[in-house]
């Protein structure tokens, strides 16, 4: 019989170049789950990616900060307590160009992957 819960104790963390810290709670490398994957994420003060355009939903929720989300032209300023959905095929760009550190749970449906998020 297949276990009817996971507790995550160990999320696995994502090695990364710019300072963001990334533990994946769910999802393909965690817990080998494609259908979703849940972060926990905290991006540094003046960090950011690339514009992509990924094949999955995903819902950020800001815990402590704020946190710049590009979305064609218009720039949104998302503070804590406040969640977004971006949907899939959206251009979108991820940015911290604040003087704090932002931290956030990021919700991927599908799960991430690196093939299926189309940096630019």
């Amino acid at each position: 019989m297949a276990a009817k819960y996971i507790i995550q104790k160990n999320p696995f963390v994502v090695p990364t170049t710019d300072g963001k810290l990334i533990e994946e709670h769910y999802g393909r490398v965690a817990t080998s789950d494609s259908g979703f994957s849940v972060a926990h994420m905290v991006a540094p003060p003046g960090w950011s990616e690339p514009f992509q355009t990924p094949l999955f939903d995903e819902v950020t929720i800001i815990i402590k900060g704020k946190k710049q989300i590009e979305v064609d032209e218009e720039k949104i300023v998302l503070n804590a307590g406040e969640t977004i959905l971006i949907k899939k095929g959206t251009r979108v760009r991820y940015a911290n160009p604040f003087e704090e550190p932002t931290e956030y749970w990021s919700l991927c449906v599908p799960a991430f992957s690196i093939e299926a998020v189309n940096r630019e």
